[in-house]
């Protein structure tokens, strides 16, 4: 369908040589917002006060870099013959979530274990915290007009997308063509998959749970929304890496809740009861 409209300024604040971009912006507030929401939760399950502080100082710029490597990696193509600056230029967009949720775990585990704190009982703390800084952070990529699907028929438009704010309309409008907004799609899953993940904590499942719940949600909406991006990164041929990552990480995930549970690995609950 075609469209006209002017695109929203990326630029949130120009102050002499510095530009504050909405995405920076965006990603902060996500980071901050989980930020106090686990560290509140941490506070109430008796963990000291700064421990998550104290995480997310090395999980965050951990996980960008991991993020901007994971994208790379898969777009060398791209950024072979390109200068360093380009290759590090998150602010233009271009990182990957598997990435960063890679490299936040594997940090989250070395300070669970140079900090004596179960594991598991801090990513089930952290995972509404993360899919909820996900949930607004996919406005980042609305802002730079990016993350989202193919050009939309006129008549899901008129069935659909009409009935969205003005604003998010004209931003799916690119060069002429009007686009699937998956970026909303996905940041409405993920906001779903937040109030879930709280509901589900209330019933105090077993230790581990939270968080693998999280990574089965998130996984099984990020495989059909990846289905309708254009710009996805793909391993061989038509393989969408993110697909086959969703898939791996349902399966690690189930099995894992199934492992534990054979094994006796989660013998506590929740909010830390043993299990009897």
């Amino acid at each position: 369908m075609t469209c006209s409209a002017e695109p929203l300024s990326r630029i949130f604040l120009q102050l002499g040589p510095l530009t504050i971009y909405w995405y920076g912006l965006i990603i902060a507030t996500g980071a901050f917002l989980g930020l106090w929401l686990a560290t509140r939760e941490s506070e109430r399950l008796g963990l000291k006060k700064d421990t998550f502080v104290d995480l997310v100082v090395f999980a965050i710029p951990i996980a960008i870099i991991s993020a901007r490597i994971y994208y790379v990696a898969f777009e060398w193509e791209r950024y072979k013959n390109s200068s360093f600056i380009d290759i590090i230029a998150i602010w233009q967009g271009g990182i990957a979530i598997h990435g960063a949720i890679i490299g936040a775990v594997l940090t989250a585990l070395v300070f669970a274990r140079v900090r004596k704190v179960p594991f598991w009982k801090l990513v089930d703390i952290a995972a509404p915290s993360i899919i909820l800084g996900q949930a607004i952070g996919r406005w980042g990529n609305f802002m730079n007009q990016e993350a989202h699907g193919g050009p939309v028929t006129e008549a899901f438009y008129n069935n659909f997308m009409q009935y969205l704010p003005s604003f998010i309309t004209n931003q799916m409008c690119i060069d002429g063509v009007m686009y699937h907004p998956t970026f909303l799609y996905e940041s409405v899953w993920n906001i779903l998959g937040f109030a879930f993940l709280l509901l589900l904590r209330r019933y105090n499942p077993r230790r581990g749970e939270v968080f693998l719940s999280y990574v089965i949600w998130y996984s099984f909406g990020r495989y059909f929304i990846e289905g309708m991006r254009t710009d996805s990164l793909y391993i061989i041929g038509n393989l969408r890496t993110a697909q086959v990552i969703s898939i791996i990480l349902i399966a690690w995930a189930v099995g894992m809740i199934i492992y534990r549970r054979y094994k006796n690995r989660a013998d506590r609950y929740y909010n830390g009861k043993k299990v009897e």
